[in-house]
């Protein structure tokens, strides 16, 4: 069976919350120091979508291995069409395009409800991270020194961003 990606539900939440806790406590794809509980991530979950926001899960053989959603990238009514975006796939499962599945989904949302820009942070150091953005067409547009610390070390921080609805003046890298 093919993975499907769709629209999570509020009983997604615990298999999220598994992925994400687990990238929380082994990688620096999240700054978060500690694990999140379940209570947080439902509020999580509650606040995103009645705030209208997606949130997308991956879905194979009736088991969640993947999610990603976007939200506002500032608060200030000047940044609106602007978005930034977090996808996590299963440990153990990634670098086997499912990432793409979910980004691709998420990046037509993004561009369908008229968003301007996608964003997205990724650890500066994390070279799959930056090439899988790459491959979707982001372009590094920024590179900030030191700006996060886990697992005893200063972590650099790049932002990836997309133009969306078929812009193609990109800034150069």
């Amino acid at each position: 069976m093919s993975p499907v990606v769709r629209p999570a539900t509020r009983a997604d939440v615990p298999a999220t919350l598994e992925i994400y806790n687990h990238a929380v406590l082994h990688t620096t794809a999240s700054y978060d120091l500690e694990p999140v509980s379940l209570d947080t991530r439902l509020a999580w979950f509650d606040h995103k979508r009645a705030a209208g926001w997606p949130i997308l899960v991956l879905e194979e053989a009736d088991k969640v291995i993947g999610w990603a959603t976007y939200g506002p990238f500032r608060e200030k009514p000047g940044y609106a069409g602007t978005v930034e975006h977090s996808v996590y796939i299963r440990d153990g499962l990634r670098g086997a395009g499912l990432g793409t599945l979910l980004m691709t989904s998420l990046i037509e949302d993004a561009s369908a409800r008229g968003f301007h820009v996608m964003v997205g942070g990724v650890a500066a150091d994390n070279a799959g991270g930056l090439a899988f953005h790459a491959r979707l067409g982001f372009v590094q547009v920024a590179h900030f020194r030191q700006v996060g610390y886990k697992f005893g070390r200063w972590l650099d921080l790049a932002f990836m961003e997309l133009l969306l609805n078929g812009e193609t003046d990109q800034i150069s890298g």
